[in-house]
C-alpha cells in the first residue's frame, strides 16, 4: 500500500523534529505531510528543513480542519491508507504497524488505537479519563460495539475512509464525531491496543473547567450529527 502519514501541528517546533525522526526510523516507506495549522513558532521551517512535506494554512482550523486537509492531500495524491499521527510526540511510531495491519488484511475500513484496552497501560488525568469514559460509553451504544478510546486521534484509514473524510470530516470534536458519521456510513471500524508517550512539550489547554464544557458541547454534537445525512 501507498500509505501517507498525517501530522497536524500547531506550534509544535519542540516535538517535531523527535516526531519526524520517529516515523523515519519505524516506517520509512511511507510519506509523511506536516499540516501547519496557522502556528507562530517555527513549525513550518523545521518540517520544510527536515524535507517533509508541509501543507501550510493560512490560519488555525483546528484539530479538525488540519487532519481534514490532510485527508485532501492523501484522496488528491491517490494513497491507499492514512494515519493521523500527533504532532506533540505522544504517538509512537513503531505501533503504526498494529493500525495497518487489519486494513492490510481487509477486516477494517478506520482502525483506532486504543490507550486503554491493555488496563492501566495509560493513566489520564481525572476529568480527562471520566470524558474518555462518558463519551467511550454513548459511543459503544450508538456504534453497536465496545469503544475504549473514543477521543484517539492515532488512527488508520483505508482508502474508502479517505475519500469519505477528505469530503467530510468534522471541524469541532473530531475523534468522537467522526466515528459516529463513519458508522453512518456503515464503515468496518476496530481498535487494537497501542503505547502512547505523555506529550513531550508544552501542555494540554484542557483545563477540568473546559473538560465539563467539552463533555457537554461534545455530547451534544453526538445526538446532531446521529441526524445528519451523510453519502
Amino acid at each position: 500500500m501507498r500509505i501517507l502519514i498525517i501530522v497536524p501541528a500547531y506550534n509544535e517546533e519542540e516535538s517535531l523534529p523527535g516526531v519526524i525522526d520517529d516515523l523515519r526510523k519505524h516506517i520509512p516507506t511511507a510519506d509523511v505531510v506536516v499540516v501547519n495549522d496557522g502556528s507562530r513558532d517555527a513549525t513550518a521551517r523545521i518540517a520544510q528543513d527536515m524535507g517533509v512535506k508541509t501543507l501550510d494554512l493560512p490560519f488555525n482550523l483546528g484539530i479538525g480542519g488540519a487532519v481534514q486537509a490532510g485527508y485532501v492531500y492523501a484522496e488528491r495524491q491517490g494513497y491507499d491508507a492514512a494515519v493521523q499521527f500527533d504532532g506533540d510526540g505522544q504517538h509512537v511510531g513503531m505501533e503504526i504497524s498494529k493500525l495497518l495491519r487489519p486494513l492490510e488484511d481487509g477486516i477494517a475500513d478506520i482502525v483506532i488505537g486504543s490507550r486503554f484496552l491493555v488496563p492501566g497501560a495509560y493513566k489520564a488525568p481525572l476529568f480527562r479519563s471520566l470524558g474518555i469514559r462518558i463519551f467511550s460509553f454513548t459511543l459503544s451504544r450508538v456504534l453497536t460495539t465496545a469503544v475504549t478510546d473514543s477521543t484517539s486521534g492515532f488512527r488508520a484509514a483505508n482508502r474508502k475512509a479517505i475519500v469519505f473524510f477528505a469530503r467530510m470530516y468534522p471541524d469541532d470534536y473530531p475523534e468522537v464525531e467522526s466515528l459516529v458519521l463513519a458508522h453512518k456510513m456503515k464503515f468496518r471500524m476496530i481498535e487494537v491496543a497501542v503505547t502512547m508517550r505523555e506529550r513531550t512539550y508544552g501542555k494540554s489547554s484542557i483545563t477540568p473547567l473546559r473538560s465539563v464544557y467539552y463533555m457537554t458541547k461534545v455530547l451534544m454534537a453526538i445526538f446532531i450529527d446521529l441526524l445528519k445525512r451523510v453519502r
